[in-house]
Parts: C-alpha cells; structure tokens; sequence
C-alpha cells in the first residue's frame, strides 16, 4: 500500500479545504472556546465567592477541582460535536448524488474512509487545541503536571477516535444522513450513559447480595469492569490511579490487593477493537455492489467435468 496516497489524497485535500475556509467552522471555533471561557470563570467564582475556599483564595486542591470539571465538560461537549462532524460524511454524499462519482475515482474504499474521518477530526482536535489557553488558568493555582494535561488530551483524541468511527460507520450504512446521526447518538448514549448507570445498578445489587449472604472477603469486585467501559470513569481513573480501586472494591485485607487492570487500559483496549470494528463494516460497506457482483461471478464460474 503506498501511504503517501493514504496520507495526502485529493479527498483529503478537498475535506480540508472545504471545512477548514468555511466562516461557519470559524464562528463554532470561537463559540466553543468561549463556552470553554465562561465555564471557567464560573468555577473560579463559584470557588472564590461560594464558601468553598478559604478566604476567597484558591490552592492547589481546588485547582484540580477546577481541572477536573474543565475535564468533565469538554468530554461532553465532544460526546455532542464529534457525531455531528461524522455522521454525515457519506450520507451527504448520497444525498447530493456525489458519491457515485467518488466511487468511480482511484481512490480506494480505506482511503475513502479514512480521508472523510481525518478531515472531520482534524477539525475536532483544532478546536481540542484552542482550549489550552482555557487550561492555562490551571497551571497558574498549580495542582496539575503537564503530563495529565497530556494524557487527558490524548484521551480526547482516541474518544473523538471512537465516535468518528462509529459516525462514519452508520453515514455509511444508512441513506439518511438524519437516521445516521440518530443512531452515533444513541450508540454514545449507551456508551456514554447507560454504562454509568449499569455500574452503579450493579454495585448496589453486588454490595448488597455480599453483606447479606456472608461471603468471605474477596480482593475484589467484578462491578469494576462496568465503569471500565465509561469514557468519564476511564478519565477519572487518569487523574486518580486509586479510582481504579475504589471502582473495583478492592479490599485492603493484604498489601498486594488491588485493581485487576487500570480503567483507562481496559477502556483502550476495549473501544480499539470497536474502532476496527466499525472501520472494517464502512470499508466493506461503501461498495456493496462490488461484492455483489463477486457472488455473481463465483456463480457463473463453469464447473469442472466430472470424470
């Protein structure tokens, strides 16, 4: 495979140009970064003017507070964009009758593929990026390395990573670049939601089935693995490696106890093989008529005389 051809083709070059000059991309830039803005400065009042420090004065505690919520918002705030960015990419193209001629390019089902998601979050990591004045507030409470700033924005990356391809996934199963969009919304707010709410559901009935039966105490709790596939306790366990612990039950009865894997690990490994997943159905998927005619030929083939 020649990845120059992969990595700079004329549909990437088009995608960029097309979403990078368009004043709309600039105006959801500068919306974005001042919804990001106005968030912060509610937290430094609220934490100023609310009781919550001392003397009005923030310390390094309440600065990863401050990190934290940041965090947590900008995680929902592309838990709502990334979908809208990719789950029309090649429905709108069907849409507008453009797709066809794309297909009859020399251009390849991957690199189709790959070129629409690259460009779409090419975009979401621009506007990633133009927060990091936004995080600068932090480092001036301390509190907060610049390494975690790093880890948390490469896990940015790889859920943006995770709803583009589930995006483009169903841009390409669906004709409708309406019923694409609802279904990347209902699969993140599954992933998003549902896996929260079926850890604590989870955890209340396992606390209550152990201390009511009498079991032995055990190193842990399976419950864990739940809140593993939840992008926010994934994050969370980032900030605070304990959290991986405190999600698992663990049970200090011995010095080596503790979390049977990380949960931002079991979340990467996890959401990888999903992100393949869903790549290989769209690249399998946008030319449906190639592998119909495959059959055809297979069927056609003479067979061979018996005897």
């Amino acid at each position: 495979m020649n990845w120059r051809k992969v990595l700079i083709n004329p549909v990437l070059g088009k995608e960029f140009r097309l979403r990078m000059r368009t004043p709309r991309s600039a105006f959801s830039i500068l919306a974005y970064i001042l919804v990001m803005g106005l968030l912060a400065m509610g937290i430094i009042y609220v934490m100023t003017s609310g009781g919550i420090s001392r003397a009005g004065n923030i310390d390094s505690g309440m600065s990863r507070l401050m990190f934290y919520a940041l965090s947590i918002a900008q995680l929902v705030l592309i838990a709502f964009m990334t979908p809208a960015l990719t789950a029309g990419v090649i429905s709108g193209e069907r849409e507008k009758q453009t797709l066809n001629m794309l297909l009859t390019t020399q251009q390849s089902s991957a690199t189709i593929i790959l070129s629409k998601l690259v460009s779409s979050l090419s975009f979401m990591t621009l506007i990633i990026l133009a927060t990091l004045p936004v995080y600068s507030i932090v480092f001036l409470y301390g509190g907060v390395s610049p390494s975690q700033l790093i880890s948390v924005f490469l896990f940015y990356l790889f859920v943006m990573l995770l709803l583009g391809a589930i995006g483009v996934c169903f841009s390409t199963l669906f004709k409708r670049t309406m019923l694409s969009v609802i279904m990347t919304y209902g699969v993140g707010l599954v992933i998003f939601l549902v896996t929260g709410l079926a850890f604590l559901f989870a955890m209340s009935i396992d606390q209550a089935n152990y201390y009511s039966s009498g079991s032995p105490p055990r190193d842990y709790s399976w419950v864990g693995y739940l809140l593993g596939l939840n992008p926010a306790g994934a994050m969370i366990s980032i900030f605070e490696p304990s959290f991986s612990d405190s999600a698992f039950l663990v049970q200090g009865r011995n010095l080596q106890a503790g979390a049977p894997i990380e949960l931002w690990l079991e979340f990467l490994i996890v959401y990888s093989v999903v992100i393949i997943f869903f790549l290989w159905i769209a690249i399998r998927s946008i030319r449906p008529v190639r592998g119909r005619k495959r059959r055809k030929v297979r069927k056609s083939d003479p067979q061979p005389a018996e005897g």
